[in-house]
């Protein structure tokens, strides 16, 4: 087990994001997803160390709008479909944030690999 440099932040979908999603594609009834269908589609965001609730509060602040974009993509690519007005007000509204202070890394036989997101790679794969 390693203990890594970082912080981690967990970022849940909300109600609210939930019927942003439904509103993609209107559905009727049963086939409308729900918040207990997403409940385990949290994304956890590598963050540095935080030692304080204002340096959190303050990184959460400035990074929101990164959080908040990777979140709506995550559910739809165009961004013509995503709501007009990207805020402050919208990310509270659209997730829930919980920090941990400490990331362990469980897998010691595998090193961590890092990749930068190419969205146009990853709309490739999509294709194929």
């Amino acid at each position: 087990m390693k203990l890594l440099n970082r912080s981690a932040l967990s970022v849940k979908p909300t109600q609210a994001f939930v019927d942003w999603v439904n509103s993609l594609e209107p559905t009727v009834g049963e086939d409308d997803l729900t918040l207990a269908d997403v409940d385990s589609e949290s994304t956890v965001y590598l963050i540095p160390e935080m030692d304080t609730p204002e340096a959190l509060a303050a990184y959460v602040r400035e990074r929101h709008l990164d959080i908040l974009e990777n979140e709506l993509r995550a559910w739809e690519e165009d961004t013509r479909q995503w709501p007009d007005r990207l805020d402050w007000a919208l990310f509270e509204r659209f997730v829930v944030v919980e920090h941990s202070y400490l990331a362990l890394d469980l897998e010691d036989d595998e090193p961590i690999e890092i990749s930068d997101i190419d969205d146009e790679l990853l709309l490739e794969t999509d294709e194929d």
